[in-house]
């Protein structure tokens, strides 16, 4: 699989509305998902070894944002047909095995992926309480293996947007496997 970076931040880019099933076995519209002082979108998956190898860490900073008002959202938009390992089922399983504390919702028809950018998995994006667009960078500097000292990239950007409104200027693009696309 080969390794795919996110595009910079394009600031002040408002969310993308969805309304999307997810694991929990309810529909969740993105204000069902926002958080008082912010909201982080994630795209992942289930079969990313860039995924697998940080699932802890995104869950345990999820975690940590929550107790500050800042809620988090994970998408899975990958073809499940050509990626079963990326079934709805598996889904449910994954979230199960990670304890996930916030939705994981499934996006079928790619189409939030394709409203949102989103290139690769993982994808993030913090948004402010306004809902702008205010990080598009990677978890931390591990790429994949977290050390004691790692810094904390979206930790630190989301609780800074969370006091301030305001991300980082600079960012450090996130790195994954690609989105796997349906055939058009």
């Amino acid at each position: 699989m080969a390794a795919t970076e996110t595009p910079l931040c394009n600031f002040d880019t408002p969310a993308v509305d969805f309304n999307l099933p997810g694991i929990d076995g309810r529909h969740w519209s993105l204000e069902q998902c926002r958080g008082e002082n912010g909201t982080l979108v994630m795209f992942i998956c289930n079969h990313c070894p860039y995924v697998i190898a940080v699932i802890e860490r995104i869950v345990s900073d999820c975690n940590l944002l929550a107790a500050e008002g800042i809620k988090a959202v994970a998408i899975m938009s990958n073809d499940s047909d050509q990626y079963p390992a990326d079934s709805f089922e598996k889904m449910v399983e994954f979230g199960s095995r990670h304890q996930f504390t916030f939705p994981y919702l499934l996006d079928a028809d790619q189409q939030i992926a394709r409203r949102y950018g989103a290139v690769c998995t993982p994808d993030f994006f913090g948004f402010n309480q306004d809902l702008n667009l205010q990080y598009r960078g990677r978890l931390d500097a591990s790429r994949k293996t977290a050390l004691a000292d790692t810094r904390r990239d979206l930790l630190l950007a989301m609780t800074t947007i969370g006091n301030t409104g305001n991300g980082p200027v600079e960012q450090i693009a996130s790195i994954g496997c690609s989105i796997k696309w349906r055939d058009q």
